[in-house]
């Protein structure tokens, strides 16, 4: 079958593929490659659209490395996303602890995570970027099938 014959991968692709996400310093993130191939259902949330978009047009088979700069993978980092909250306007009872991500409700049903950078008696600097926001990644990626 030629490459023009052969299915690619479309927005709505159900796939079993092999991948891993590093940091561009080499720091690696996942890694499915030394496990059970992973599947998933292009569209439903279960990898970054912005990795899922290097998906797009691919076939199975063949093996790519994506190599992605921070506004093309998760962002810049945004210093204003970097917020120090008095620790008495934070909800009754929220679990803190330094270097955790903690999970906030917006009131109106919506829920965020904000990263505990730094705990003092008084407040809390959590930073609300995506973990990779300003990093550079590696996206190397094995497509075994594509339904």
């Amino acid at each position: 079958m030629s490459q023009v014959d052969q299915a690619t991968v479309q927005p709505d692709s159900f796939l079993t593929l092999h991948y891993r996400v590093t940091t561009g310093d080499g720091s690696e993130i996942l890694n499915t490659f030394d496990m059970k191939p992973a599947t998933l259902q292009m569209g439903s949330g279960q990898l970054a659209e912005n990795l899922e978009k290097c998906l797009l047009g691919q076939v199975a088979g063949q093996r790519h490395v994506f190599l992605l700069e921070p506004a093309q993978a998760f962002g810049e980092h945004n210093p204003r996303l970097v917020e120090r909250i008095a620790r008495e306007a934070l909800p009754p009872g929220m679990e803190l602890k330094e270097n955790s991500v903690v999970e906030f409700n917006d009131g109106e049903g919506a829920e965020f995570a904000g990263f505990l950078r730094e705990l003092t008696e008084s407040h809390a600097l959590f930073d609300f970027n995506h973990p990779l926001a300003g990093k550079s990644v590696r996206f190397e990626v094995e497509i075994i099938g594509i339904l």
